[in-house]
């Protein structure tokens, strides 16, 4: 296990760092801060190098025990992956190791005035007539996808506010959804 441990060392022994742990969080995992905004080229070419460490593989000779943790520390290399690319997942994730977890399942509540907005997205859905009044207001929801992201981006890395985070979040949900329909009533 020390052996596997080691192999997939984001940092070499010679610099005298310890290397990564399964229990690590994802941006310890990477050696990457604790932020919104991330280097999308280092966390690719830092997940790329992990993968190559922990490639089950590469353990063929150490036997089956080797090959089973080099084949966890793979699945969790990818997961942590996954969860970072993504800015809604990364931002979801943020919040919740400060605590303030999304909770969107049982957490439904949202300030009044976005619920008038979706509720006018709707209607404006609704009437649409042709491709064109869906491509309108579809370059709306993304402006205002773009300004929330923004808005996530400053409550993360400037304020460090998991709860203004968590309400920005849940809503870029809902954002995210209204696109996907958009684009499902376009190809149609």
């Amino acid at each position: 296990m020390s052996g596997t441990a080691v192999a997939v060392a984001s940092r070499s022994a010679s610099e005298g760092t310890a290397g990564p742990s399964l229990q690590d969080d994802d941006f310890a995992l990477f050696g990457l801060p604790r932020r919104f905004d991330l280097d999308r080229a280092l966390l690719d070419e830092r997940w790329k190098a992990l993968q190559r460490q922990a490639h089950p593989d590469r353990f063929a000779h150490q036997g089956a025990a080797a090959q089973r943790v080099a084949m966890q520390w793979s699945v969790r290399i990818n997961e942590a992956y996954h969860r970072l690319r993504d800015p809604l997942r990364r931002a979801a994730y943020w919040c919740e190791l400060h605590g303030v977890p999304v909770d969107a399942e049982s957490n439904t509540v949202m300030p009044a005035d976005f619920l008038l907005q979706q509720m006018q997205w709707r209607e404006a859905l609704d009437d649409a007539r042709d491709a064109a009044d869906i491509e309108a207001l579809l370059q709306t929801v993304e402006a205002q996808r773009r300004e929330r992201l923004a808005a996530l981006a400053d409550a993360i890395d400037q304020r460090q506010d998991a709860r203004a985070a968590v309400e920005q979040v849940r809503a870029l949900m809902f954002i995210e959804r209204f696109i996907d329909s958009l684009h499902a009533r376009l190809e149609h």
